[in-house]
């Protein structure tokens, strides 16, 4: 798995080792990050936070493309090491949570958010939930979640940008008014 774009295109990822994590697909994120980049315009200076983690690739490619912090939130100790060793590879300074995405602590709050939960029916609007519940997405912020294709999500308040199905996956794009 490499970086697509930005200052570290091309640059592999380490990802944990085993069946528990399901790293995004390259022609996923290609398409996600393309609709980001048509409604951000840049990722320059944006926090983001990378929730359900796994290997990090939606974070490491935003701080490729110019994000100034990243946010790593995974359980599994696995994950988390590859994450610290991908960071170390690129010299990139990261902070890891380690814990759920569905129970998050305080934090400033952040510009754009990717979750990718497990793929099970709900999952997607239990961490919206959880997101708004612990008021990490900044006014005017946006959030990416991906779910199984056909899972719907319920933004509860956040505006419904975008919807697109690319493989098994369903993106949904919703942006805090």
């Amino acid at each position: 798995m490499r970086i697509i774009a930005g200052k570290w295109r091309g640059r592999t990822l380490e990802a944990p080792a085993g069946l528990s994590t399901r790293p995004t697909a390259d022609r996923v994120r290609e398409a996600l990050f393309s609709m980001l980049a048509s409604r951000l315009g840049s990722f320059e200076d944006l926090r983001v936070a990378d929730l359900f983690a796994g290997s990090g690739a939606l974070g490491f490619e935003a701080l490729s493309r110019g994000a100034a912090h990243a946010t790593f939130v995974e359980t599994d100790p696995k994950a988390a090491t590859a994450i610290r060793a991908t960071a170390a590879k690129l010299g990139a300074s990261i902070q890891i949570l380690s814990g759920s995405a569905l129970s998050l602590p305080q934090s400033e709050p952040f510009h754009l958010i990717f979750a990718d939960p497990p793929y099970a029916a709900g999952s997607g609007t239990a961490v919206v939930s959880s997101v708004l519940r612990a008021d990490w997405l900044a006014p005017g912020g946006w959030m990416t979640v991906e779910t199984c294709r056909g899972d719907e999500v319920d933004g509860a308040g956040l505006e419904l940008d975008a919807v697109r199905e690319i493989g098994r996956a369903r993106l949904t794009l919703l942006r805090r008014p």
